[in-house]
């Protein structure tokens, strides 16, 4: 029996070219296509695919959510990620997720082929292409930006959204010394405000993405 696909996508060419390259392998079969994150549920619920592909960059939402909300609905089902962006931190946030691959979009035809067939038999293993490198990159930039305990709880209190005077009470240390300790913080994650030390401890692995506030 062939693997049932549903591609998620707002691009007309992927889903064109997806739906083409499943009809080239007899084990694949895309029952059906959704453009936005809204109307993908309806059409994975009267469809019952046992892959999805979801497309990071979606016209209404963020692919990675839908990707977490199908994987808390449906447990066993394959989720392959697919995106444009190679950063190691999308990468990482579909990890997190539940995804059972990530692929890029320029990859090759047969990885992302295998992607799909990985996922529709180890939904809840995920797999992918420089995976192993990106680990490694990541623990190298953690180990480098080793944070202290008190930078670790000055990290947590901006994600917080806590404000300087708040953080120096908090800690019970003057607004001078908690400014310091701010100032210090950005230097490290190279980062001259709070919404970019934020996103530099994401993408670092220091917080993680649920937990990221503007």
């Amino acid at each position: 029996m062939a693997i049932r696909v549903v591609v998620v996508d707002g691009h007309t060419l992927t889903r064109f070219g997806l739906t083409t390259l499943a009809a080239a392998h007899p084990d694949l079969e895309v029952v059906a296509e959704a453009k936005t994150a809204a109307e993908a549920p309806d059409i994975i619920a009267a469809t019952s695919p046992n892959v999805v592909t979801v497309a990071v960059g979606l016209p209404d939402a963020d692919g990675l959510k839908l990707a977490r909300d199908l994987r808390d609905r449906y447990p066993t089902l394959g989720i392959v990620v697919l995106t444009a962006q190679g950063e190691d931190d999308v990468l990482f946030r579909a990890l997190e997720t539940g995804a059972s691959a990530f692929v890029g979009k320029t990859a090759p035809v047969e990885e992302i082929i295998c992607a799909i067939r990985h996922a529709a038999v180890a939904a809840s293993s995920f797999t992918a292409a420089g995976l192993a490198l990106a680990m490694a990159r990541r623990q190298s930039t953690t180990a480098r930006l080793a944070l202290s305990p008190r930078e670790r709880e000055v990290l947590a209190l901006l994600r917080e959204g806590v404000s300087i005077p708040a953080i120096a009470r908090t800690l019970y240390v003057s607004p001078s010394t908690a400014k310091t300790y701010v100032s210090r913080l950005y230097e490290k994650l190279g980062a001259s405000n709070r919404s970019q030390a934020l996103m530099a401890a994401l993408r670092n692995g220091l917080i993680r993405s649920d937990a990221a506030t503007a």
